[in-house]
C-alpha cells in the first residue's frame, strides 16, 4: 500500500514554536544521528514486522499472509470521500456506532486537538499510560506509509488480520447508513468517518483499558467527537484550515473547544489570549475543570543530549527532573509537559504525582515518526512533517539548537491550501539550498508555481526545481555530501515525508 496521502490525511500536525537558550555543549550531528538511528520507527510493509509493525518484537521474519486483506481495507476506505473534504456532521457517525452497540463507550478516552503537536503529544500520553501497565488504544492521523499506523493497540500498529476482520464486522452497518444518507441526498460515510468507526470498534475488540484519540480536524463536528473524553487536551492553536474552521484563532478555538464534554478535565498548552478565552468559556459552560500551561504546569528546563534532550517538568501534582526524552526541539518538551498534565488528570484527577521510574521508562521509549526523524546517513537525511508556519518555525529552531550542520539542502513540496510563503520564510534562515519538487498528492502545488514562491523568499541562486521526488532526493543527497557536515531535510508535505521514508528503506540510506 502506498504512502500516506495529504489528500487522504488532513491531520494538522506537528509542532509549535517555543524555544529556550541551551548550554554550550558541543554535539556532533553525526554522533546524534547514530544515537537516533532506529528510534523513530514507522510501521512498514509486511515482512518488516509481519503486520505492519516496526519488527522490534518479531522473533522471526515471517511474511504476513493478511497483507492483501489489509490493502483491500485501505482500497475500500479511499474509495470514499477523502479527508480533504470532511463533512461537518456527527449524526452519520453516531448512527453507525449506535448500530454497533456504541463500542466507543467501552473504555475511557483522552481526547486531543490543536493545530500543532497533537500527534506527538498523543504518542507521549499513550507511552506513559502503557508504562503504567494499561492496555492502550491510540488513534492518530495521518499515516506515513501504511494505514495500520493510525490504529495502535498496546503500542503497535493493528495487524492486517485484525484490521480486515474488524472492517468485515463494521462494513455492513456503515453500508446501512450509506443507503440512508444517499436516499436523503447526503454524501455517504466518508473515509475518516469510516476509519473512526473502525478504530473505535477495533479498540473495543482488543480490548483496551484506555483510548488516546486525536481529532482529525477541528473538534466540534469531527467524527471522533461522538465519544466523550474524560480528559480534553489542547495543544497550541493557531491559524490553519481556515476554509473549514474559521478565519481567526478565536473562531478556530471555538470549533476545537467542542471536544469538551460535561464535567471533563481540560488541559491546555500555552495559548494566545483569544484562544485561552474561548477554551475557558467552553470549560465554564460544561462545568469542567481547566488547567493551562505556565499557571498550573510548565517545562522547568531542557538541555541537549545525545539522541534527544533532558527535560525537567513541573506537573499538576509533582515535579519530575532530568528525564531523557528522545525527541528534538523545545516544542517537544512542551508537548511532554502537556502529556504529563493530561495523564496526571486522567489517573488521579490531578491530585497524585506520577511514579518517577514509570515516567522515566515512558519518556525513554517515546517515538514520533515523521518528526525530525533520521532516515539516512552519509549524508544525514532528516524528514519532518511540518506543513504550516508554526511547525516550520519549530523545525528551524530545533535544527539550530540540536545540530551543527554547515549545509542543509531542503527538499520541499507543499499543498495548495497551505501558507507556503509562511513555511518557507520560517525555514529560510536554516536552509542553504531548496530543491522544489511535487509529491503525488493531487493537491500538491505545481512545482514551478511553488518555485516562484521559494525564489521570492530565498533568491533564484538557492533554488532548483525537480518534479520527480526521487530525483530531487538524489540531487539533494549529492549536494549535501559535498560538505563535511551537510544534511538533507525533507519537509512541507506529509505525503512527501512518507514517500521519502519508503525510498530510504528501498535504497538503504541507513547501513
Amino acid at each position: 500500500m502506498g504512502g500516506a496521502g495529504d489528500d487522504a490525511a488532513y491531520g494538522d500536525d506537528d509542532d509549535d514554536i517555543f524555544s529556550d537558550d541551551d548550554d554550550d555543549d558541543e554535539h556532533d550531528e553525526f554522533e546524534l544521528a547514530e544515537a537516533y538511528d532506529g528510534q523513530l520507527v514507522v510501521g512498514g510493509p509486511a515482512g518488516e514486522g509481519g503486520d505492519g509493525t516496526d519488527g522490534r518484537d518479531a522473533e522471526l521474519d515471517l511474511p504476513d499472509e493478511f497483507v492483501e486483506a489489509g490493502d483491500e481495507v485501505y482500497a475500500e476506505l479511499i474509495s470514499r470521500l477523502g479527508e480533504a473534504s470532511p463533512q461537518p456532521r456527527l449524526a452519520a457517525t453516531r448512527q453507525v456506532v449506535e448500530l454497533l452497540g456504541d463500542p466507543h463507550r467501552a473504555y475511557p478516552i483522552i481526547h486531543l486537538t490543536g493545530t500543532n503537536g497533537k500527534t506527538s503529544t498523543s504518542r507521549i500520553v499513550e507511552s506513559i499510560l502503557r508504562a503504567y501497565g494499561l492496555r492502550t488504544g491510540l488513534f492518530t492521523s495521518p499515516h506515513l506509509e501504511r494505514l495500520n499506523e493510525r490504529i495502535m493497540i498496546d503500542g503497535k500498529p493493528i495487524s492486517n488480520e485484525s484490521l480486515a476482520a474488524n472492517w468485515a464486522d463494521v462494513k455492513p452497518f456503515i453500508e446501512i447508513v450509506d443507503a440512508q444518507l444517499t436516499a436523503t441526498g447526503e454524501p455517504r460515510i466518508t473515509f475518516f468517518e469510516a476509519l473512526t468507526v473502525l478504530a473505535y470498534a477495533s479498540f473495543a475488540d482488543a480490548p483496551i483499558d484506555v483510548g488516546v484519540i486525536e481529532v482529525g480536524m477541528g473538534g466540534e463536528w469531527d467524527s471522533t467527537n461522538v465519544a466523550d473524553g474524560q480528559v480534553a487536551v489542547f495543544t497550541p492553536i493557531s491559524l490553519d484550515h481556515t476554509r473549514r474552521l474559521g478565519n481567526t484563532v478565536a473562531e478556530i478555538a471555538r470549533t476545537k473547544s467542542g471536544i469538551i464534554k460535561p464535567a471533563a478535565q481540560v488541559v491546555s498548552a500555552r495559548q494566545v489570549p483569544e484562544v485561552l478565552a474561548e477554551l475557558k468559556r467552553a470549560a465554564e459552560l460544561t462545568e469542567s475543570s481547566f488547567i493551562v500551561e505556565d499557571a498550573e504546569f510548565q517545562v522547568l528546563s531542557t538541555s541537549v543530549a545525545v539522541g534527544g534532550q533532558v527535560v525537567s517538568i513541573k506537573g499538576i501534582a509533582g515535579t519530575y527532573r532530568d528525564l531523557f526524552l528522545p525527541l528534538y526541539g523545545d516544542h517537544q518538551a512542551q508537548n511532554a509537559a502537556v502529556a504529563v498534565a493530561a495523564v496526571e488528570s486522567f489517573l488521579g484527577g490531578g491530585a497524585n504525582a506520577l511514579v518517577d521510574d514509570v515516567l522515566t521508562e515512558a519518556f525513554a521509549t517515546v517515538t514520533s515518526p515523521g518528526r525530525l526523524q533520521l532516515i539516512g546517513t552519509e549524508p544525514t537525511v532528516l524528514v519532518d512533517a511540518a506543513h504550516n508556519p508554526g511547525g516550520a518555525l519549530a523545525l528551524a529552531a530545533a535544527l539550530k539548537e540540536y545540530f551543527s550542520f554547515d549545509k542543509v539542502v531542503a527538499v520541499v513540496s507543499i499543498l495548495d491550501d497551505k501558507d507556503a510563503e509562511g513555511i518557507l520564510r520560517a525555514l529560510d534562515p536554516v536552509v542553504s539550498e531548496f530543491i522544489v519538487t511535487q509529491s503525488s498528492s493531487e493537491r500538491a502545488t505545481n512545482a514551478d508555481e511553488l518555485a516562484s514562491v521559494v525564489v521570492g523568499v530565498a533568491g533564484a541562486d538557492r533554488v532548483i526545481v525537480e518534479l520527480d521526488p526521487r530525483e530531487a532526493a538524489r540531487l539533494a543527497r549529492d549536494s549535501a555530501a559535498e560538505s563535511e557536515r551537510g544534511a538533507v531535510l525533507v519537509t512541507g508535505s506529509i505525503m512527501l515525508v512518507g514517500e521519502m521514508i519508503t525510498l530510504a528503506t528501498e535504497e538503504e540510506w541507513k547501513p
